[in-house]
């Protein structure tokens, strides 16, 4: 139960996330978050905390050559990013395996101005909308970015609106909300 709500800006992107952690009928507001930047990276994830804190302070994430010309993103993504976040899974205990397929969970990821969702069978996906969102509320979050997309309003305010939206809608979506960005000014 959550909502993480990601943006490509021109200077790079922008993650939000809500402040949830349901079970059950159980609600607790966490104080560890659901977004946040390690190096070159912005991150949101849905789901279990225990990979959000394998994603956050386990995974050695590889290094990406952005300013080289021949550089791939999304190979890079697809291949040496996702192989280290499989390793990492499975180093922290979090890897599942059933019938030889190995799974994990729901993240969303920016690298320099790109938004990638990682789904649990680790496929790379890029919206061509230049936004995306996952949890319980991601199509409430959607349908407000997507109302939004002609908008003079800055793109942290339609991610924040974004949020509102899914809480209003979700319960289980429920704030604080907070909100990190990978973004270099021009």
């Amino acid at each position: 139960m959550t909502c993480i709500v990601g943006l490509e800006t021109e200077l790079g992107v922008i993650i939000g996330g809500d402040s949830a952690g349901v079970s059950g009928y159980n609600l607790t507001i966490r104080a560890d978050l659901k977004v946040f930047k390690v190096d070159q990276y912005v991150m949101g994830f849905t789901g279990s905390f225990r990979m959000g804190q394998i994603l956050r302070y386990r995974a050695s994430l590889p290094k990406a050559s952005v300013f080289d010309p021949e550089f791939d993103a999304d190979r890079f993504m697809a291949t040496t990013f996702v192989d280290n976040i499989r390793q990492a899974f499975k180093d922290g205990g979090y890897a599942k395996v059933s019938e030889s397929v190995e799974s994990g969970g729901t993240f969303l990821v920016g690298l320099q101005d790109r938004l990638y969702a990682i789904d649990s069978d680790f496929q790379i996906g890029r919206s061509v909308d230049g936004y995306d969102a996952i949890g319980c509320g991601a199509n409430l979050a959607l349908g407000c970015l997507y109302a939004t997309r002609m908008s003079s309003a800055s793109e942290r305010f339609r991610v924040t609106m974004a949020l509102e939206a899914a809480a209003h809608f979700s319960a289980g979506v429920v704030e604080p909300f907070h909100l990190v960005d990978n973004e270099q000014p021009a």
